[in-house]
This record gives structure tokens, sequence and C-alpha cells, in this order.
């Protein structure tokens, strides 16, 4: 996989012999941390987001049934 995006160096300690046994058993520590760390910012992208529309649905000052007069009259001009 050639890779054309600009990269960073990132360091972190982990133990030796965790290193030393991955390396045994070819695992591809890089591939692990870029793929976990790829998820781990979707996450708290989503998680962000998620506090927006919550954030944006509790400053909106409709009732319940105003919402459903409004989900009505969508459904009715179909």
């Amino acid at each position: 996989m050639v890779n054309k995006e600009p990269t960073s160096v990132i360091s972190v300690r982990v133990r030796r012999d965790i290193k030393e046994e991955a390396k045994k058993l070819g695992i591809d520590i890089r591939a692990i941390v870029e793929r976990t760390l790829e998820e781990e910012v979707r996450k708290a992208k989503l998680k962000k987001l998620e506090k927006l529309v919550e954030e944006a649905l509790n400053s909106i000052e409709f009732t319940a049934g105003e919402w459903v007069r409004v989900i009505k009259d969508a459904r009715a001009e179909r």
C-alpha cells in the first residue's frame, strides 16, 4: 500500500516484551496504530456531532403537539 498523503511521526512507549512478541508474530504495529487512531477520531467526531444536534434540539422551542402537527402537515403535502 503506497500512501501519498503527508505523514507525521508519533512516538509511543510500550513494554518491550509486547513489541518483541508482535514483531515475532509479524504484526504490523504501524497499521494497527493508524487504524485504531482513525477509529477513535471517527468516534470523537460522531460524539461531537451528537452533542451539537442535542444542543440544537434543546434550543428549539416546540411542544410535542407542535411537532405532531408539523409532521402531519408535511405528510399531507406529499
